[in-house]
This record gives structure tokens, C-alpha cells and sequence, in this order.
């Protein structure tokens, strides 16, 4: 693809930019602006040419890795990559000779666009009022056509439209990354051998695709909340983009739903603790070590009104009682204060509409709470679904803390241990690291260990 990217529209900086500044400010990008990119390029192709949109996105972060260290790094980093895909894109169609018939409207409609802006991820230009204007949203609405395999839909629009890596998605489902390739390969083979559209769905055509859309936004914020890998804990940005869209979804007619509300009540109430997750070293903080006076009241209160919202009407979904947990932890001016009954009621309740193994460990972390850590690890033994967690890094690291404040050091060490090789987070990995050696220190395991936040 030898599309030609003119370095001289931004200015050259005093001295060309260090190797690692550049391949550190492409990653970011890519990752901040990988969705836009192949929402548009998509939007233009084709939803059969979702492998060809990614392909020119990557090729355009490869260009910049190639040409900023020597022209410097543009002025606007996020567009020259936008036009470096377009360019790309407008190349492929020159040769391919399966776009001949569309190959002048196609090519003129590129051209006409002008610059790109990336600031905004507003539409095309006038669509229905029943229509989903975001480009982002309408192309994960796209991604979850009915013909796409459901456990294919969710990991396809997260791989495509979210940057997320197939090791993250698979930490998501809790299964493995050759599973979720699996998955990305179906989807894609599906697309193709059933011609689907890409089509953005308006009014009544919108609601059946709403719950896997919903889950695909559910799963961006938890990946920015707790991130599966990497240095950080937190990938902020991927929970403000997740709120964003949820945002939009609030306001569209065919989409207001008590559910969606929900949803956006329960983001609203954890990005609220957000700036009290980790210490200053960006060290893991559990719920009970964290400053609350760092809580943003103002995103607790945007919560609430959600929760309020969301109460319309008889639906109860998942989201409804992930919320009232939320606001349960919001609600307490300290952790003694905690209503762990009412939380545990969630979890009950939860459970019935969902057999989840992972809802289960969590119901037995708020058990622990009430009857203490014996009567939570007995809730674990009794999982019917145990073996599913077994490489879940979270089953390890509750039973740790469940064995430390028994006063089974040894027993909580040996789960620790298995914590840690079941987790590629650096943040949670010296967090286990720190219990561990507390273990097996000599001083005594301080009581009080509880749910991490």
C-alpha cells in the first residue's frame, strides 16, 4: 500500500523526537483512535471489509512509526494518521478490481470529505431522528447483527471498535485467547459468507440489538476500571468513551430503556471512586484503604438520578442490581458502615437471573462480610460452578484473604502464589505480591482484609 503522507504539514521540532517518545505517543493513539478510524473506513467499505479497515488502520500506526522519528511528530498526531488511512484506503480501491463499478463514487466521496477531524465521532451528515448518529455507536450496533454468532458479536465489536486485544477480551470471558480468535475468525467468515450489510439499524430494528451492545459498553468500562494487563490498574479512557456512549444511548428514543439507564448509573457510581483506587504509586488500594473523600460526589449524584431513572417501569436486569450494590459502597460514609445485608440481597437477587460462577465469588466476598471469612470460603466449596474459575486469578486471591483472617498463613501464601501466575496486571501483581509477603512474614496477618474496590 504505498499511499504517500506529506510530513511537511507539521512543523519540524528542534530536534527529532526520541524513538521511544514516538512509539510511546503511537500506541496511545492507536489505541485512543483505532475505533474512529475503522468506524469511518468501514462505514465507506463495507462491513464485508471490516478486515480491510483494520488492516489499513494498523499500516497507518506503522507509517507513523516509520516517518515521525526522522519529519518529527505532526501537529495533530490523531488526524495524520486519519489521513494516512484514507490515503491508504483510497490506494487499495485504485487497485482493486472488485471495486471498479463503485471505484468513482466511492473514491470522489473519500475526496470530498476534506480534513478529518478527530475531535469529533459525530456522524455523516442528516440521518433519520430515529437514527444513531454516533459513528462509533452505530458501527457497534452494526457489529451486532443478528446473523453474527451472539458469543462472536461482543468480541468482534471490542477487537474492532474498542482496541481491545484478544488476551484482554479473552480476560473478559474468562476463557482463552485462541478462543476468542476463534470467535473473531467466525464472526468475520460470517460477514462474508452472508453478505451482511453494513447497516446502521433505526427505530424498531434497534432495540433487539440493544443487550449485546449494552454488554460490548459494559465490558469497555470494566477493562478502563480494572485493567487485564499492562502497568496501570486504570485505563480511564476507555471508561469516560464507555460512559460517553452509554450517554448517548440515554438519549436516543428507541434506546432510553431502564436498562440502559441502569447501566450508565452503575458507571457513574464506579467512575466516582476511581481517583481513590490506587495510591499515589499506583498501588492497588482494597475498598477499606481507600480515602473517600476522593469519591466524586458530583458523578455519585449523576449516579443516583440514573438509579432513579432506572426504576421505571417493573424491568430488573443485571445492571439494576450491579447499581444498587454500587450505591450501597457510595451510600457508606465509611467501610464499618457499609450495608453488606443490602448488598448481599443484590447478590441474591442477581444470582436468580444469572448463574454466574463470578457472581457467586463475589456474593461470597459480602457473605464473608456478615458471618465472617469461614462462612465465605464454605460458599466457594459449594459453588456448583467451581471449576470454572479455577484460572480465574480472583477465585485465588478471596481465598487468600478468606485463609489470612482465619489465621492460615501458609494456606493464604499457597493462594497468593496461584494468584500471581494467573495475572498479567502489574498493579495487581505487586498487590499479591505485597499479601504474599505479608504471609509469610513473621509478623501476624492483620484482620479486616475485604473486597478489592
Amino acid at each position: 500500500m504505498g499511499a504517500s503522507v506529506d510530513p511537511d504539514s507539521a512543523p519540524m521540532p528542534a530536534a527529532p523526537p526520541e524513538l521511544e517518545e514516538v512509539a510511546g505517543l503511537a500506541g496511545h493513539l492507536f489505541r485512543q483512535e483505532s475505533g474512529k478510524m475503522v468506524s469511518v473506513i468501514t462505514g465507506l467499505f463495507g462491513l464485508d471489509r471490516l478486515q480491510l479497515a483494520e488492516d489499513v488502520v494498523q499500516e497507518a500506526l506503522v507509517r507513523a512509526l516509520k516517518v515521525w522519528p526522522f519529519y518529527g511528530i505532526p501537529k495533530n498526531p490523531a488526524a495524520w494518521l486519519m489521513l494516512t488511512a484514507k490515503n491508504l484506503a483510497l490506494d487499495f480501491l485504485r487497485r482493486e478490481k472488485t471495486f471498479r463499478g463503485k471505484q468513482t463514487q466511492i473514491i470522489a466521496d473519500l475526496e470530498s470529505r476534506g480534513p478529518v477531524d478527530t475531535g469529533s465521532d459525530g456522524g455523516d451528515g442528516p440521518l433519520f431522528e430515529d437514527e444513531i448518529q454516533d459513528r462509533r455507536l452505530r458501527l457497534i450496533f452494526a457489529c451486532c447483527h443478528p446473523q453474527i454468532p451472539p458469543e462472536a458479536r461482543t468480541a468482534l465489536a471490542l477487537k474492532t471498535l474498542c482496541g481491545l486485544s484478544p488476551a484482554e477480551i479473552a480476560s473478559a470471558f474468562l476463557t482463552t485467547e485462541a478462543a476468542i480468535a476463534k470467535r473473531l475468525t467466525r464472526a468475520r467468515q460470517r460477514i462474508q459468507e452472508q453478505g451482511i450489510p453494513f447497516e446502521i439499524p433505526s427505530g424498531p430494528d434497534l432495540p433487539p440489538r440493544l443487550d449485546a451492545v449494552l454488554q460490548v459498553l459494559y465490558l469497555l468500562f470494566n477493562e478502563g476500571y480494572k485493567a487485564s494487563s499492562g502497568d496501570s490498574l486504570l485505563r480511564e479512557e476507555l471508561c469516560h468513551e464507555a460512559i460517553r456512549l452509554v450517554l448517548l444511548l440515554t438519549e436516543h428514543p428507541a434506546t432510553r430503556l431502564p436498562r440502559t439507564h441502569a447501566l450508565l448509573a452503575l458507571m457513574f457510581l464506579d467512575a466516582a471512586r476511581l481517583p481513590a483506587r490506587t495510591d499515589s504509586g499506583g498501588q492497588l488500594l482494597r475498598l477499606q484503604e481507600q480515602d473517600r473523600s476522593k469519591w466524586s460526589r458530583p458523578l455519585m449524584m449523576r449516579g443516583m438520578q440514573q438509579l432513579g431513572l432506572a426504576a421505571a417501569g417493573d424491568e430488573l436486569s443485571g445492571y439494576h442490581l450491579q447499581a444498587g450494590i454500587a450505591a450501597c459502597h457510595c451510600l457508606a460514609p465509611d467501610f464499618k458502615s457499609t450495608d453488606w445485608q443490602a448488598i448481599l440481597a443484590h447478590y441474591d437477587q442477581w444470582l436468580r437471573l444469572d448463574d454466574s460462577p463470578v457472581i457467586a465469588l463475589n456474593r461470597a466476598v459480602a457473605l464473608a462480610q456478615i458471618h465472617g471469612p469461614q462462612a465465605g470460603k464454605d460458599a466457594i466449596t459449594a459453588m456448583p460452578h467451581r471449576e470454572q474459575l479455577e484460572g480465574y486469578y480472583l477465585l485465588h486471591a478471596v481465598l487468600g484473604e478468606f485463609e489470612a483472617r482465619l489465621g492460615g498463613p501458609a494456606a493464604a501464601a499457597d493462594h497468593f502464589r496461584q494468584a500471581l501466575g494467573l495475572t498479567e496486571s502489574a498493579s495487581e501483581r505487586r498487590f499479591l505480591t505485597r499479601r504474599l509477603h505479608q504471609c509469610t512474614a513473621p509478623a501476624p496477618v492483620q484482620d479486616g482484609a475485604g473486597p478489592v474496590g
